[in-house]
């Protein structure tokens, strides 16, 4: 069973291959190497993961550089926490009553639900208005006529 470990606070200025070498130097053969990047700027966001093969192989490497300065900085690594799984609806709920936002994917369209009101409000005019616009009408009537 292979062990997923996180690797925090590398460097910017860290590809993949760097982080493989480090830890190929420190514990032989690696399964996988990951640096979580920045979708902008393709920098590394100050950690990652490497996954090994075995329980023993992902404790001696904790050991040995966990703590370590690499390119000046100070290697912190444990074991990964295993990824979350969303909860099914037939199954479980979810445990807090705050839902993750939805994404409009409406995005600089009109809403049909609103749109209906939205035209309803422009033929009809603001009642506080109305004798103000009248007059601006009958205003502009008499400058256009002859």
């Amino acid at each position: 069973m292979s062990i997923r470990l996180y690797v925090g606070n590398l460097p910017k200025e860290l590809d993949r291959d760097e982080l493989a070498a480090l830890f190929t130097e420190a514990a032989g053969e690696l399964a996988s190497t990951k640096v979580v990047t920045d979708r902008k700027t393709g920098k590394c966001r100050g950690f990652g993961f490497v996954t090994v093969e075995t329980e023993e192989q992902a404790d001696q490497l904790i050991e040995k550089l966990n703590g370590q300065a690499f390119k000046d900085s100070t290697l912190k690594i444990e074991k990964a926490l295993p990824k979350a799984k969303e909860p099914s609806s037939e199954h479980q709920a979810p445990t807090s009553n705050h839902a993750a936002p939805r994404r409009n994917n409406n995005r600089g369209k009109a809403r049909s639900n609103t749109a209906p009101y939205a035209q309803a409000e422009a033929a009809q005019p603001d009642p506080r208005w109305a004798d103000e616009l009248e007059k601006l009408k009958e205003l502009l009537t008499a400058q256009t006529q002859p």
